[in-house]
């Protein structure tokens, strides 16, 4: 008996550990991420850029990002999801130091350019690797995993804003966070699950993605851009709309940002008793109620709680899109994750730009109203993330 329960006992302490090391890696990429935002307004003054110009360069961000998921999601394939995960961890934390050092546009566009191939690289391996120790548990995980992605943004905003307020240069803070984030990179790499899933092995990596995958990407793409209009326009329309002073309107965005990251850290245990595709249905749903609040009524409380209820409704559509996607049959978790988020990540972009498009011919209430309704097309077609 002794023998044959040591396996298990082994299995089971490597599922933990790979636990332990998801969750760090999460919060590793939500910090990284995140750093880079208190040091926009330094590299703007540093260039002399108008806001057009950075507006412009920003793009080399996501489109970085975007352009690298689909190569990504043949590489976690081919040599699995760790290797992909250390390297493109590590080679991240090379990204910070440059940003902040960039003597010139050119130099932050490409800087740019590679700190998004290498966040999408660590986004793709992070999920397939989150799918499959997920499988292994047994349980349901995934919201959890992206819950302390949430708090890692937050961390990374704040303890990069605090170094800066202590005085440090940009490019001492830049360098102080790299580090620890590479340190935390090479500790958790004993922890990941090392082996190569070869079950779609023959299925071709480079395709256009289509029917159930295409599906699934569609409605990451209503997600997300929910998400990025709320990055983008929140302030703008507490500001024009709501009467907030400019230097209060981000408490629109906060109050999103929060609600969404308590709705994640707590997403596993209502995924669980919900099914995925009633917590896909009910989220969306409270999403778009919360759209239609913030946007109907006058009485700025109301919009804020309607910022609260997005937060926590979109809080578990994009976990549970990425669980199905990595679980789908006949092909290669990495491969169907990277393009559902390649498309998910087309909406965090272009998002905003048709909400603005749409607000230019009507009203920014109008576009959010649409952008609800959007989500209610997400609630009906729920179905399709049934396990």
């Amino acid at each position: 008996m002794r023998v044959t329960s040591e396996p298990a006992i082994s299995s089971r302490e490597s599922v933990v550990a790979a636990i332990r090391a998801t969750r760090l890696i999460f919060l590793v990429s939500g910090i990284g991420m995140a750093a880079w935002a208190p040091m926009v307004p330094y590299a703007k003054a540093r260039l002399g850029l108008d806001d057009a110009q950075l507006g412009l360069i920003l793009l080399a961000f996501g489109g970085g990002s975007m352009v690298s998921m689909p190569f990504v999601g043949w590489l976690s394939h081919r040599f699995g999801n760790r290797r992909v995960i250390v390297a493109s961890g590590l080679l991240l934390c090379l990204a910070l130091p440059v940003l902040a050092l960039a003597p010139n546009a050119a130099v932050l566009t490409v800087a740019l350019l590679y700190f998004g191939v290498m966040l999408g690289a660590v986004d793709v391996a992070m999920n397939a690797h989150a799918v499959e120790v997920e499988r292994r548990d047994g349980r349901v995980l995934m919201s959890g995993f992206h819950g302390l992605f949430s708090v890692g943004g937050l961390t990374g905003a704040a303890g990069m804003s605090a170094l800066l307020a202590l005085g440090l240069p940009l490019p001492v803070a830049a360098l102080t966070v790299s580090v620890l984030l590479a340190a935390l990179v090479w500790y958790l790499r004993g922890g990941l699950l090392p082996e190569v899933d070869d079950a779609a092995a023959g299925h071709a990596p480079f395709r256009m993605p289509r029917g159930v995958v295409l599906l699934l990407g569609l409605l990451c793409f209503v997600s997300f851009m929910a998400e990025g209009s709320m990055l983008d326009w929140s302030a703008v329309f507490l500001r024009d709309f709501r009467g907030f002073e400019p230097s209060s309107a981000g408490i629109g965005y906060a109050c999103f940002s929060i609600a969404m990251a308590l709705g994640r850290l707590t997403g596993d245990r209502l995924v669980q008793q919900l099914g995925p595709v009633w917590a896909v249905r009910a989220g969306a749903g409270l999403a778009a109620l919360g759209f239609v609040l913030a946007a109907s009524v006058s009485w700025s409380p109301i919009s804020l709680c309607g910022f609260v209820l997005i937060g926590l409704g979109a809080s578990n559509i994009v976990p549970v899109m990425f669980s199905a996607a990595g679980r789908l049959p006949g092909t290669s978790p990495a491969i169907s994750i990277a393009a559902v988020t390649t498309l998910g990540y087309a909406g965090l972009l272009s998002g905003p730009a048709l909400i603005g498009f749409i607000s230019k011919l009507s009203s920014l209430p109008v576009a959010m109203v649409a952008v609800a309704g959007l989500l209610l097309m997400v609630a009906a077609s729920a179905r399709i993330v049934r396990r």
